[in-house]
């Protein structure tokens, strides 16, 4: 069947964007990258690197096609309840930030039910030291790292910029410079969703799965960012982590979209859907404030 770019807008923007399923259908996010505009002037560098052993340990890399000097880096986590989703369905995601000056990084990770917590964490370190050895190849610079992420990606990101063990066992200590955040589940104990139950229902240690655990004065500079109508993840999550950060002294920047539902935040990287919310300019203005050459 045939889905015109018109039909693919008129349906995700009146709702039925929520047949992603939690960001993770790959057969919409494959015509959203194939049927709307992309951002021009980008190359894809690097396609299924390995980072580990694990055939879902592997990244691709997207940088701006013209770059002359060492760029900042941003490592993208995509989301889809920690058990789904593909490096592949997020070009569009990858291509809007690398389109505005970065080099992009795109893992996969493992997924439950194969795994639990925190194995898609530490495939997340793993995937931050890759970037750190060999970026430089791609044109980005190993010493301006971020990290970013919707949803369960922006999860895995935020455990990442904020519990150092799992980059310092990655041999990455001190590597992430800034964390963003887009819809991102930080405060959501006690389990009550069949996917975190799958993901962190046998964590011998509850608390340490919940990024807010994890406010230091010290953390990495993080933009959170969500909408009023997210019904997937709440909009508390993300102002509790900034409040609590900001108690520590962290630095922290948030906003919060009026009538901008879980899957918009993400679609507001996309050409045709940047007018709903300022996602990309916000998150880019921050990067290059927070990653300074």
């Amino acid at each position: 069947m045939t889905i015109s770019r018109r039909t693919l807008i008129i349906a995700t923007s009146a709702g039925a964007a929520v047949a992603l399923a939690g960001c993770n259908n790959l057969a919409t996010l494959n015509r959203l990258n194939a049927l709307t505009p992309g951002d021009g002037g980008v190359v894809k560098r690097i396609d299924g690197a390995a980072y580990g052993s694990d055939p879902r340990q592997r990244l691709d890399v997207y940088a701006p096609a013209d770059a002359t000097a060492p760029l900042p880096v941003v490592i993208f986590f995509y989301g889809g309840g920690w058990n789904s989703g593909y490096r592949g369905g997020y070009v569009f995601a990858a291509r809007a930030i690398a389109a505005r000056g970065f080099v992009v990084v795109v893992p996969d990770y493992r997924l439950v039910r194969k795994v639990r917590f925190p194995a898609f964490i530490d495939d997340g370190a793993a995937a931050v030291r890759w970037t750190v050895d060999h970026i430089a190849a791609s044109g980005g610079d190993p010493r301006r790292i971020a990290v970013a992420g919707h949803s369960a990606g922006a999860h895995i990101a935020m455990m990442l910029a904020l519990d150092g063990r799992y980059i310092a066992a990655a041999g990455a200590a001190g590597a992430i410079k800034a964390v963003v955040g887009l819809a991102g589940p930080y405060d959501f104990l006690p389990f009550d969703q069949p996917s975190a139950i799958a993901a962190f229902g046998k964590a011998p240690d509850p608390r340490a799965t919940q990024p807010i655990s994890f406010v230091r004065a010290d953390a990495p500079p993080a933009l959170l960012l969500t909408g009023d109508a997210d019904d997937v993840v709440r909009p508390r999550n993300s102002r509790a982590l900034a409040a609590a950060l900001r108690l520590k002294g962290a630095k922290v920047e948030e906003k919060e979209y009026p009538g901008v539902g879980h899957v918009g935040l993400l679609l507001a990287l996309s050409k045709p859907f940047r007018g709903k919310a300022d996602v990309l300019d916000t998150m880019t203005s921050f990067l290059r404030r927070t990653l300074p050459r």
